[in-house]
């Protein structure tokens, strides 16, 4: 790629300038946005060699805006659902904007997924997006300063996760990006193929809270150890599936938590292309895309429930209020330092 392709995408009703970033590498290409530092475009070869964009995404910045699905988005301070928007520090409650039913969920009304961030570093396969989230915001203690590293390989994207705060906080970043590896604008997902590696999830309550276990997916539809169609079992009458209208539920990823290793596998048998997820985090949420509403996507795409797939790298839901969960306290002073990895084959 000669230079650096950059340019303006959109301006914000407050007056901010956001810019579109183009990566590329080999035969991968991306476009990520300095407003919520969001995966807009997603393009990869299919087995014929077809150049297939697989995230979904709008073409216009007050889509973005207006959006209530955080396509593409890193989210945070804290990515998923605090119950009731509440938990306790050292002994002291805070109480959080309650933006989803009874609870606060993806950092709250005005999160990371809606601000713009600044561009640190920007070279034809990279780059580094910052932002600084004040003592208070949302109702969260202390002042998180973080960083968003974006790099295209030949396999696919990368994103590390950096962070620090000057008073313990919750911090749990991750990327909201709806994946469809037959296309963004082609339908269904659910003949998508998945395996997690995982034996163990996290069920939920009524309002997508922890009931505060991790229990076996073993005789469950909740089991995708071995390869197995997202829709196959998805509409069975099992309690967690009623719960959520589907996947929404995070995983325990096999292994040790720090260390990058296997989340998912997931294949589509219309294009071929194959989506290896791996990560650092304890979890990654897996999201059958049953709340996204009927909208207009890029290029006049039609997106409705069940047409993409999300693979959220993360702590688990509610992990301040769940003290036998990993914890997601980062401490002053110390470094929230995770890799997740998009990476991409044929077969």
């Amino acid at each position: 790629m000669n230079g650096t392709k950059r340019r303006l995408f959109g301006t914000t009703p407050a007056g901010e300038k956001v810019e579109l970033l183009c990566l590329e590498q080999g035969n991968v290409s991306c476009s990520i946005l300095t407003f919520g530092a969001i995966i807009q475009s997603l393009v990869v070869p299919d087995r014929e060699g077809k150049q297939v964009d697989v995230a979904l995404g709008y073409d216009t910045l007050e889509e973005y805006i207006a959006q209530d699905g955080y396509l593409g988005a890193v989210v945070g301070r804290y990515g998923n659902r605090i119950a009731k928007g509440r938990f306790t520090l050292h002994g002291k409650e805070y109480t959080l904007t309650v933006n989803n039913g009874v609870n606060h969920l993806h950092g709250g009304t005005v999160g990371f997924s809606h601000r713009v961030w600044v561009v640190e570093e920007l070279t034809g396969d990279r780059a580094v997006l910052s932002l600084d989230s004040p003592d208070g915001e949302e109702g969260y203690p202390g002042r998180l300063s973080v960083r968003v590293t974006y790099t295209l390989t030949g396999e696919g994207l990368e994103l590390h996760y950096e962070a620090v705060a000057d008073r313990d906080t919750p911090c749990n970043l991750t990327n909201h990006s709806y994946f469809n590896l037959s296309g963004h604008d082609s339908g269904s997902a659910l003949d998508q193929v998945a395996t997690l590696f995982a034996q163990r999830y996290v069920p939920i309550d009524e309002t997508s809270i922890p009931l505060g276990e991790l229990a076996a997916v073993e005789g469950t539809p909740m089991d995708f150890r071995t390869p197995t169609v997202i829709g196959a079992r998805i509409n069975e009458p099992f309690i967690q599936l009623l719960r959520a209208k589907g996947y929404d539920h995070s995983y325990v990823v096999d292994g040790t938590p720090g260390t990058l290793r296997k989340a998912a596998i997931i294949t589509s048998p219309r294009t071929g292309i194959r989506l290896r997820a791996e990560t650092t985090m304890p979890g990654v949420q897996l999201y059958s895309a049953n709340y996204l509403t009927e909208r207009k996507g890029k290029g006049e795409a039609l997106y409705a429930p069940r047409c993409a797939f999300c693979l959220e790298t993360q702590f688990f839901p509610d992990s301040p209020n769940q003290p036998a969960f990993p914890s997601a306290i980062l401490k002053a002073g110390e470094k929230f330092d995770h890799t997740t990895r998009f990476l991409f084959s044929t077969e």
